[in-house]
């Protein structure tokens, strides 16, 4: 794998610790600007909004830019962000800080998801693209804990600094490592909505909206799970956290290597195998040991889709993937709003701390049903022009050995 996917990697590390740190150092920014804890947590939404906002905007803007520029902007743009939250003088200018560094979340990963495809062969693809995401994983064992503890001992705004340093690396790394990747020659504004009109795509999103949905149910009331239920303590929470990042960049590495395999049983494979671990957690969630084996198993799976998804995108969208991947992200920050009302919900009407995770399972079923349900419509799609693809070459006098068809009813079955 080439160097300049590990320069994708680092930025990814720094915007994973930035977007998750900040649940853990709530308090700390809550007592310096005089505001609520719950009061606090609004910077967690500005930030996703500015993910929403900015995925389709930045992403559109550029799109007749080299992509290399995009990627050294979008860094920039990120460490920027950053750079104010740290210096922010009130609760306001923080919250806007957090908005403007959310802005090139989704552009980012969507550029750089294409761009690590465009770095290797095509049956490396995915397994590139994991390598990527693979910053965002480490992140939740490394980077998240080590801000986390940063932040409790020498404040929120110097965790808030390492991430800007992290940032500006990453940008120096991208600028130094990553090759010069042009535009498509059909790029364009028109060009990238012009993807949207395949009903894959949408496919796609939707599984990601609703599967996903699963994994962020269970993981937004974990931390109640494990100290009232499995009897971990506090102390302990931070533990098993970094044990769910262990399973993320396992099934990371994993979804990639399968998807470059096959995509599509792949992909349907890692919902279902979700939604059974989800619903395992309502059991084994109430020993210690268990519930800790499970955890990691709930991230193995649950991250194992991201790699899958983004390079199903990519495929479907392959005259101008960057708007098509870039949504991807706006769909898990939706996947993240929508899991964690439903496992609120669950136990708003009291039905204890472990109904988010059968809540989880669910969604992470009709994830399944929904990437199962695409794959059959795409192989019927395929099996209707096979015919008359056979037909075309017969009447031009083509030979007759099938190469087309095969390699289409192949890109299907992936």
């Amino acid at each position: 794998m080439p160097l300049a996917l590990v320069a994708l990697a680092i930025t990814a590390f720094a915007i994973g610790t930035t977007e998750f740190a900040a649940m853990g150092l709530l308090p700390q920014i809550a007592d310096s600007l005089d505001v609520s804890i719950p009061h606090a947590g609004w910077l967690i939404s500005m930030y996703a909004i500015g993910v929403v906002i900015g995925a389709p905007l930045l992403t559109v803007g550029a799109a007749r830019l080299p992509r290399k520029t995009v990627l050294v902007g979008l860094a920039a743009l990120f460490t920027a962000g950053n750079l104010l939250c740290a210096i922010a003088p009130n609760f306001g200018f923080l919250a806007a800080a957090r908005l403007i560094a959310g802005l090139p979340h989704g552009a980012f990963f969507g550029a750089g998801a294409v761009a690590a495809a465009e770095l290797v062969a095509p049956h490396l693809r995915a397994r590139a693209v994991s390598v990527m995401f693979s910053g965002l994983t480490v992140a939740n064992i490394l980077g998240v804990p080590v801000a986390t503890l940063l932040g409790q001992h020498l404040g929120w705004r110097a965790a808030m600094l390492v991430v800007v340093v992290i940032g500006l690396l990453g940008a120096l790394a991208i600028a130094r490592l990553v090759p010069q990747l042009p535009t498509h020659p059909g790029g364009g504004v028109r060009s990238e909505l012009a993807a949207f009109g395949n009903r894959q795509l949408w496919y796609a999103l939707a599984t990601v909206v609703f599967g996903c949905a699963g994994l962020f149910a269970c993981y937004s009331y974990i931390t109640p799970v494990l100290t009232e239920v499995a009897g971990f303590a506090d102390s302990s929470v931070t533990v098993i956290l970094a044990l769910f990042g262990v399973g993320m960049t396992i099934g990371n590495a994993i979804g990639g290597y399968a998807a470059d395999r096959a995509l599509r049983p792949s992909l349907c494979a890692s919902f279902l195998a979700m939604s059974g671990a989800l619903a395992l957690f309502a059991v084994t969630s109430h020993a210690r040991w268990s519930a800790a084996l499970t955890v990691v198993l709930i991230g193995m799976a649950g991250f194992a889709t991201v790699p899958t998804v983004q390079t199903l995108v990519i495929q479907k969208a392959r005259s101008a993937p960057t708007l098509a991947s870039a949504t991807v992200q706006g769909a898990f920050n939706l996947a993240n709003a929508q899991g964690a009302f439903y496992g609120g919900l669950a136990l708003s009407f009291g039905f204890g701390w472990t109904s988010p995770t059968l809540v989880g399972a669910g969604l992470a079923f009709i994830g399944f049903l929904i990437a199962a349900g695409a794959w059959a419509v795409d192989r019927r799609a395929v099996d209707r022009k096979a015919p008359v693809a056979v037909a075309d070459r017969a009447v031009a006098g083509e030979p007759m050995a099938g190469e087309s068809v095969a390699d289409e009813s192949a890109v299907a079955a992936r």
